[in-house]
């Protein structure tokens, strides 16, 4: 049995242990969507329902026209469609994006596909919130704000498990709010690593172009006035630098580091509680998590958070946001893998949240550097502490090399090693 298909049985028992009440406790299925089953358990989805219902709100078709014209993700549809559609014309999969609600505003693809799709309701105007369908891509990305990928049986209902999506939320270069979701749902093709990687790209390039079009329109003093910080945590010391108002670089603590961080990840916000289960794996307590806040506060100024819940109130660059665009972007791959390798407080912070940002971008970067096959950046991969292991980019190094290039032989051999070291 193939290790796909190994996943998917698995996954698919652990589905039919949870709707029978026993929730899985080993790494039979991801957490995230382990979560998602529990939430969507909880607010009384039907796992049974053949098409998922509507939300019950009323709009007619004048009525839904009217406001996907006037919603701003469609604004960036011709950016979407040049950057996604021409690729996937006859692969079988559709591009949907959605509003902040979970609604689908723009089902896109070949006619055959988009067929398909109808037989389980994911077509304009049907809601796709995980509280009206349970576990789903786009309605994961929005309960989660982060790219998301759900395979097969992942899915809440059982009528869509023989599909796979991967989703990414859109977020307003203004507020940082939650405007929408881009969505590619397909078959076996969408579960591919890969798959998620071009949503984030596709979404990366979304944001640059609505970031634009907001310079574009913003009054210059305005911008400038606002230009925001600069945070570095890769390499040494964490350092933060306020642009504009004169005052010298400063050094922060790993904790403070950690919380600008996230904060930067969650631009709609966090909690106290959300904000203490990222920062340490059986949590931080909440006055602790106070005190630090104002700490950060008296240090970097007062305007720098806001509370209820905590969000930075500041344009923040980091050299992590810069990698993560570098590789959403295309940008030069070896590059990120020397910036990665420096660890910094991605690889020293132990907190959840920073961990899990620190595995996203590995699993973006690698899957990114697999899918276009620059021999260039295979080796780098493949010599680096994160890809010395990585067998399918070995492989990939291996199909990429040409007949009688010297390295084949060596690359053959690692392969063997790590075909017999993990019984694949």
């Amino acid at each position: 049995m193939s290790d796909s298909a190994s996943t998917s049985s698995r996954v698919r028992r652990a589905y039919e242990d949870f709707l029978s009440g026993i929730t899985p406790t080993d790494d039979s299925v991801r957490s995230v969507v382990r979560d998602s089953w529990a939430r969507s358990i909880q607010r009384g989805v039907d796992p049974g329902d053949v098409v998922p219902e509507n939300d019950g709100t009323s709009m007619s078709a004048t009525e839904f026209a009217e406001y996907r014209d006037a919603h701003p993700i469609t604004a960036v549809r011709p950016l979407v469609q040049s950057l996604m559609l021409d690729d996937i014309a006859d692969s079988g999969v559709v591009v949907a994006l959605t509003d902040q609600a979970g609604r689908l505003l723009w089902v896109e693809g070949a006619t055959d596909a988009r067929d398909r799709a109808a037989d389980i309701n994911f077509v304009e105007g049907s809601m796709w919130s995980e509280e009206i369908v349970g576990t789903n891509a786009p309605g994961l990305a929005l309960a989660v704000d982060r790219g998301v990928q759900v395979v097969g049986p992942e899915h809440f209902a059982g009528a869509v498990q023989e599909w796979s999506c991967a989703a990414a939320p859109v977020h307003d270069p203004i507020t940082g709010h939650v405007i929408g979701v881009i969505d590619v749902t397909g078959g076996r093709e969408v579960a591919a690593p890969f798959a998620l990687a071009a949503v984030r790209s596709v979404v990366a390039a979304v944001e640059r172009e609505m970031q634009s079009r907001a310079v574009d329109l913003a009054d210059p003093s305005t911008f400038l006035a606002e230009s925001g910080a600069r945070l570095t945590v890769l390499g040494g010391a964490y350092r933060w630098r306020r642009a504009g108002d004169g005052t010298p670089e400063r050094a922060l603590s790993r904790r403070h580091a950690e919380i600008l961080l996230l904060l930067q990840a969650y631009p709609e916000g966090l909690n106290t509680e959300q904000l203490a289960v990222m920062l340490a794996e059986d949590g931080v307590d909440p006055v602790t998590v106070r005190a630090e806040i104002s700490r950060l506060r008296r240090d970097l100024g007062t305007d720098v958070v806001e509370s209820r819940p905590y969000r930075l109130t500041v344009a923040l660059v980091s050299d992590v946001s810069e990698i993560r665009d570098r590789i959403a972007g295309g940008g030069d791959l070896s590059a990120v893998i020397d910036v990665l390798g420096r660890g910094g407080l991605l690889a020293e912070s132990s907190a959840p949240g920073v961990a899990e940002m620190f595995e996203e971008l590995r699993e973006d970067l690698r899957s990114r550097i697999i899918a276009e096959g620059d021999v260039a950046a295979l080796r780098k991969w493949t010599s680096s502490a994160h890809g010395r292991d990585d067998l399918a980019a070995w492989r990939r190094l291996e199909h990429r090399l040409p007949p009688g290039h010297p390295d084949r032989p060596v690359v053959g051999g690692r392969i063997r090693l790590l075909d017999k070291r993990y019984g694949v």
